[in-house]
């Protein structure tokens, strides 16, 4: 049985003659750029998520970026970012001047380590970028801490994590300066194309944010700061919206699908399953194990073979990207990056998976880790 590690097109079905009600009204209005549209979709968000204001863009790469602009760094200044993330996170520092300061991560939640700021901080480091991956929180407590023992700014990478919860907050009121998400078509709450978003309390960022994200004008034609291009369509907008209604709904199935596959993999050895702390609610962007032994990537050819759809987040850490030579890393610098960007394998979870299907990739992944041998460790590397 093929089972595709995402299906949008069974999302589709729920909620497609919804979605085209909504652009309909959209091409009805003729109002494709900001407008009425999109100011109810970002009050939306902002009351999802208990913050102040919410401002659409067009990109989570480009809601860093604007993040970044809003804090005033750039060229000089050093922010501190998780190695084992996908590279918008770095990217951003780099394209607004600044170094990416790459830290090691947690080994059992995969997020950012946060004994790493205290150990990385310089007087050059102005900001830290906690990335709330495959939909579990950071450990905010403890990140705000250091962060304020350094003084440093805090913009949050929820890329894969709306909705998410930490002690009992969602994202969004956790205390970081932003808060930034993806609408990226493969996330929890997907646009039909790229799309972002800021969210924040601080009403003084919220203004820069808005004037950066058009150009950095205001009023039109009068440009305050130099900012950029980044708007979120209407389009896309209206679809989000209808989407928004049913996101509790999808995070739930997904939160059902990970405790399936919880028991149907837990007596498989050779397999760690994700672990979410008990102070968080995760929303399971991605559903991760770990394939000890070397065995990673020969059980992602066998998955392969029998139609089994996985991915590799992230196959080379970012302080090894050859794009950040220059930054000096060097294998074993991270090892739990490292080691992660070796055995962790990301296998289905969308909402609309069926207990059969699941019951499908647990018996394959059974299979394959008995017959495929293991690897010394020297080779893996």
């Amino acid at each position: 049985m093929a089972v595709p590690l995402l299906d949008l097109k069974a999302q589709w079905a729920q909620i497609g003659p919804e979605v085209k009600a909504a652009l309909e009204a959209v091409y009805d209005s003729q109002g494709f750029i900001m407008g009425p549209i999109l100011k109810r979709f970002e009050a939306e968000v902002a009351e999802y998520c208990g913050t102040t204001h919410a401002i659409g863009c067009a990109s989570g790469s480009d809601a860093l970026v604007l993040s970044l602009m809003a804090l005033d760094i750039g060229p000089g200044d050093e922010v501190i970012v998780p190695a084992f993330t996908f590279f918008a996170t770095a990217g951003a520092v780099s394209r607004v001047g600044a170094r990416p300061v790459f830290a090691d991560i947690d080994p059992v939640s995969y997020n950012l380590a946060p004994s790493e700021i205290d150990r990385l901080s310089t007087p050059r480091t102005k900001a830290v970028i906690p990335v709330h991956l495959f939909g579990q929180c950071a450990e905010m407590e403890s990140i705000l801490a250091a962060s304020r023992r350094h003084h440093l700014h805090i913009v949050e990478d929820a890329a894969q994590s709306i909705g998410a919860r930490y002690q009992g907050l969602r994202v969004g009121q956790l205390g970081g300066d932003i808060v930034t998400f993806s609408f990226y078509p493969t996330k929890n709450l997907g646009a039909m194309g790229d799309g972002g978003m800021c969210v924040t309390n601080d009403d003084e960022l919220a203004e820069r944010l808005f004037i950066l994200r058009n150009h950095g004008a205001k009023p039109k034609y009068y440009n305050r700061l130099v900012g950029m291009n980044s708007r979120l369509d209407a389009l896309q907008a209206a679809a989000l919206s209808v989407k928004l209604k049913y996101l509790e709904q999808w995070h739930e199935s997904r939160r059902r699908n990970a405790a399936r596959y919880d028991k149907l993999l837990a007596d498989i050895p050779g397999i760690d399953t994700p672990r979410i702390a008990p102070h968080c609610e995760s929303i399971y962007n991605q559903y991760t194990i770990r394939l000890k032994d070397g065995k990673r990537d020969g059980v992602r050819g066998g998955l392969k073979e029998r139609g089994i759809g996985t991915e590799l987040y992230y196959p080379l850490s970012l302080h090894l990207q050859e794009c950040y030579r220059e930054l000096g890393g060097e294998p074993g610098d991270l090892p739990h990056t490292e080691l992660a960007c070796r055995e962790a394998l990301s296998i289905p979870i969308y909402p609309e998976l069926t207990a059969t299907q699941q019951e499908e990739v647990a018996e394959a992944l059974g299979e394959l880790i008995q017959s495929i041998p293991a690897t010394p460790l020297e080779a893996q590397a």
